[in-house]
């Protein structure tokens, strides 16, 4: 008995673009929204893609368990993608801000939070099986455009393959089978496509699911309009009809209302799941957390906030009961409390090896908030910036808050701004510097593996005169051992021979005593005279016993630790945080 057809298997084939096209699409959400909460992007999207289309196995092959009614089973599936995929990137925000117990493993919560991609996947599977047998039980009305399309594509692929190999030109008509899985395969393509060039850069991550749910569920309500009774024989399910179309016809409005509002929702959602995630990081629930302004670049999320101190007990991270931060993604930026120090560390105390004025040049890579050019500034020193992001050094020259620390830096006389890659930049120039400062994010992610990588150390070092140094912020040898033990291979690797540890000072908590801030390194290709404070301006004046007692020391090769590379990274370079 076939169904009624109505546009008949033009509709089934446009469904089948449409549906397939939400189904891929969820993929890349949940793999760049887990990224973005576990870090590492190849271990989230290989994970996520292999798991997805494993649940895409298993779906197809329960689906001949919904043979019975195909339709009424096809409508349920696509209102359950529509509810399921939504509540999932939801279930995987609130999972990422729970701080686990001690007694269970670190990464079990990150396997939780794969439940969604198995169960999307799982309903996807059900689509192509059920669509296709739709097709096959409905009357054929010519199929039109579609059909041509198909004829056409199918002679011109059968002379290329010609060209190779035998083929056979017998029942070469395109039958539903092949239509519907080419429509699936090109919506597919229409999801990647859609998603990596409008819906993320546009609409952004968290508000793209709600258009993707939204689509869903308008599929769902144009095959009840299309086929109208959608269910073959009488069953439990058919007294459910008018329910289920009520329900998806409230899904689709609330999703329409969220998608039309899309700033306002993934700023709403970001926000309350960065507030979160930061007061998980101070033990005790003793830090309050606002969000005051979000804004995505084309290469990351940049988050304002202020931390309110609410403790019994003396505030030990910062002066008074609040302060204002910056963070690029997750990574804490800027604090009011450090700001200050980290730039003296990074800036002023590696200028006490050299001579002020332009006869010295210094690249900072990074430091896109102009910061570490104000404090270079002070020094007359010609400087080259370059950072990737051009939009967050724009965000940056506008900030009032940022103003305090950078001084307009922007204006400075002799600072030259490229926006691009460092790699590429360090290709293709020829400049050498007297000082290269590496303002950089962690290595938290291996999106960032290619700054620490041997290639990347050896361009700095090519890029460096005689004498000349690079100084960067470093992590705990202590804390972070297999990091210390890669990243210490990796820059030995690359030419540099000695290095130069010491901290930035500062009073952060206004207790009147002073505080270590932040670890710096600076890294020479050879031996190099000792710092020398007299040379340094108030803040190395300060704190001299603490500099003039830093040595140079041999970087020494850590037995079992592999170098990092950009074509063969060691992923033990990577800070788990």
């Amino acid at each position: 008995m076939g169904l009624e057809t109505g546009t008949g298997r033009r509709t089934l084939y446009a469904l089948t673009f449409v549906v397939a096209l939400c189904s891929f699409a969820y993929e890349l959400v949940y793999s760049e929204l887990l990224t973005v909460v576990y870090g590492g992007t190849v271990t989230q999207y290989g994970l996520t893609v292999g798991l997805f289309f494993f649940s895409l196995g298993v779906g197809s092959f329960l689906a001949r368990t919904l043979d019975h009614d195909r339709p009424s089973n096809f409508f349920r599936t696509e209102l359950l993608l529509a509810v399921v995929a939504p509540a999932g990137v939801l279930y995987i925000l609130a999972l990422g801000t729970v701080v686990p117990p001690q007694w269970l493993p670190p990464s079990a919560l990150e396997w939780a939070a794969r439940l969604p991609v198995v169960l999307v996947g799982l309903l996807s599977g059900f689509e192509l099986p059920l669509l296709t047998a739709l097709v096959a039980d409905t009357a054929s009305d010519g199929d039109g455009l579609v059909s041509t399309v198909g004829r056409r594509l199918s002679g011109a692929v059968y002379g290329l393959v010609g060209l190779v190999f035998s083929v056979s030109t017998d029942g070469n008509d395109v039958d539903s089978y092949s239509l519907v899985l080419g429509m699936d395969y090109l919506g597919g393509l229409a999801g990647s496509l859609v998603y990596v060039f409008v819906l993320y850069p546009r609409v952004g991550l968290l508000a793209t699911v709600f258009v993707l749910g939204l689509l869903n569920g308008l599929a769902a309500l144009a095959f009840a309009a299309g086929f109208g009774g959608f269910s073959r024989e009488r069953s439990p399910g058919r007294s459910l009809r008018p329910t289920l179309v009520a329900v998806c016809l409230v899904v689709a409005l609330v999703y329409g209302g969220l998608a039309a509002n899309y700033r306002t929702v993934d700023e709403e959602l970001t926000s309350a799941y960065m507030e979160a995630t930061i007061e998980a990081e101070y033990p005790g629930g003793n830090v309050d957390a606002t969000v005051t302004d979000v804004q995505t670049t084309q290469y990351q999320r940049v988050t304002e906030y202020t931390r309110t101190w609410t403790g019994d007990r003396e505030n030990p991270y910062f002066e008074g009961d609040t302060e204002r931060c910056l963070r690029l993604d997750t990574a804490v930026q800027l604090c009011d409390s450090w700001a200050r120090p980290y730039h003296h560390g990074l800036a002023d105390v590696p200028m006490t090896l050299f001579e002020n004025g332009s006869e010295t040049d210094v690249l900072v890579v990074g430091g896109g908030d102009f910061v570490a050019v104000d404090h270079l500034r002070e020094y007359g020193v010609d400087v080259d910036l370059v950072d990737i992001d051009g939009e967050f050094m724009s965000m940056a020259r506008d900030s009032e808050w940022l103003a305090q620390y950078h001084d307009h830096a922007y204006r400075y006389d002799r600072l030259n701004v490229s926006v691009g890659d460092a790699y590429d930049y360090l290709t293709d120039s020829d400049e050498r510097y007297d000082l290269i400062l590496l303002d950089l994010p962690g290595a938290t992610d291996d999106d960032l593996l290619g700054l620490y990588s041997v290639q990347f150390y050896e361009q700095l070092r090519r890029h460096l005169t005689d004498g000349g140094l690079v100084g960067t912020w470093t992590y705990s040898q202590a804390a972070y051992g297999d990091h210390h033990a890669a990243y210490a291979n990796t820059v030995r690797a690359a030419g540099f021979t000695h290095a130069l540890e010491y901290w930035a000072h500062g009073d952060i908590d206004g207790d009147d005593r002073t505080e270590r801030v932040e670890r710096f390194k600076l890294f020479s290709p050879e031996a190099t005279p000792s710092l020398d404070p007299a040379e340094g301006g108030a803040y190395v004046d300060r704190y001299g016993s603490d500099y003039a007692d830093a040595q140079w020391e041999p970087i020494t090769r850590h037995r079992g630790a592999a170098v990092n590379g950009r074509f063969d990274p060691n992923y033990d370079i990577l800070i788990d945080t």
